[in-house]
């Protein structure tokens, strides 16, 4: 049953456009609408039940039960590893950056785990990278002022931009339906596209938020930017595709002088659950689940869980594989130096799991493809594999 189970899961990944709740219909240019449902409304469907029928009875619980530690990583000890990623539907290949100034490449089979190639060249911390779609490009942000792109089978770096202003860049991530840009948030409180294979800035593709751009997420078409900063507030952006101009839309203060220091953003959680989401971490020792409830990036909260995190840069993410049944799964790090696993539809004892095996906080938190694996990295500068159970 455990075989099945996976194989559907993929599909069900794979085809999860072809779901209701957030359609992306040709009349509206591809632009996400959103259904005006109360918040954390469910809607059961037939396919759910189907699915579920199929997964059998083993709870959320049991889903994200760890066997323990597959691998650890040393070579950026007693540097933090503040970003960790699995590249884009792989399961065995990994890439983490260092405030050390490197970025390493790790692949996880065939065994045994392996650095494959460290990306050198910048000359202060990397605070961000991100991987392109096919996984051949890696963009990586740093103190030093430059944003850097680099081929990820040798490790060569293509290009080096340096920010205009001479300010050190924060976060970076991709355009999802354009690679060619790349969005980078910089101290100066500003915000940039950039045109990676020309190394230029997108006219009309900067705007200034409060403070420091901490993090960055788009939505699933691409359409919107939410944008988050060390004052406390996420900003919402339009993205027009054929230009790369940014729109200012929305702001939202989370809370005054709290920085926000992840943003994640997905258009479902479950099935039953279809709620187009951005998962918070705010520095205000609460993991926050925030619905968006129209096309301009509008946030209304929905649920809030308790961790530690007053000050360090944690992250978090949605589990990538939509649950069989009722209840859905977050993961984020905390400063207690533990992973905690969090169902977004229990109403009381969300925590679904918690692994503890780091000596710092824990900073980011990545799932590969198909759930098998989680990876998890610390302050001090670890990297552990996690493996799950096999059912």
């Amino acid at each position: 049953m455990a075989a099945v189970w996976q194989q559907v899961l993929a599909v069900d990944a794979r085809t999860s456009r072809r779901i209701p709740g957030l359609r992306v219909p040709e009349a509206t240019g591809g632009q996400a609408v959103y259904d005006e449902r109360p918040p954390g409304s469910l809607v059961p469907t037939s396919v759910a039940e189907a699915s579920r029928a199929m997964a059998g009875d083993t709870t959320l619980s049991e889903n994200y039960a760890f066997a323990g530690m597959h691998h650890i990583f040393d070579q950026h000890v007693d540097s933090a590893v503040p970003r960790l990623q699995f590249a884009n539907d792989d399961k065995h290949l990994l890439a983490g950056c260092s405030l050390d100034g490197t970025l390493s490449i790790m692949t996880l089979s065939p065994p045994p785990p392996a650095v494959k190639v460290t990306l050198k060249g910048h000359a202060g911390p990397v605070t961000d990278f991100a991987w392109s779609l096919s996984n051949d490009i890696i963009v990586s942000t740093s103190k030093d002022g430059t944003l850097r792109i680099w081929n990820t089978e040798d490790g060569r770096c293509i290009r080096e931009v340096a920010d205009p202003e001479g300010s050190e860049l924060l976060c970076c991530t991709f355009q999802p339906m354009n690679n060619n840009l790349t969005v980078v948030g910089n101290s100066k409180h500003h915000l940039q596209v950039v045109n990676i294979s020309t190394g230029k800035k997108v006219k009309g593709g900067s705007s200034k938020l409060t403070g420091r751009v901490l993090s960055l997420s788009f939505d699933a078409p691409g359409r919107i930017l939410w944008a988050g900063d060390d004052r406390g507030s996420i900003f919402s952006f339009l993205f027009d595709m054929a230009t790369g101009k940014l729109t200012k839309a929305k702001r939202l203060v989370v809370h005054e002088g709290s920085s926000i220091s992840s943003i994640t953003a997905r258009s479902w959680i479950s099935r039953e659950a279809r709620d187009p989401s951005l998962l918070v971490n705010a520095c205000v020792n609460k993991l926050l689940l925030y619905r968006v409830v129209d096309n301009e990036g509008t946030l209304q909260l929905k649920r809030s869980f308790p961790i530690q995190h007053g000050s360090q840069p944690l992250h978090s993410i949605f589990c990538p594989l939509m649950s069989f049944r009722q209840g859905a799964c977050v993961v984020t790090g905390s400063e207690d130096a533990c992973v905690y696993f969090f169902d977004v539809e229990r109403n009381t004892k969300a925590i679904v799991n918690k692994l503890q095996g780091h000596s710092g906080p824990v900073l980011d938190v990545s799932f590969n493809c198909d759930e098998s694996l989680l990876a998890s990295s610390d302050a001090a500068g670890m990297v552990i594999i996690w493996r799950r159970e096999q059912k």
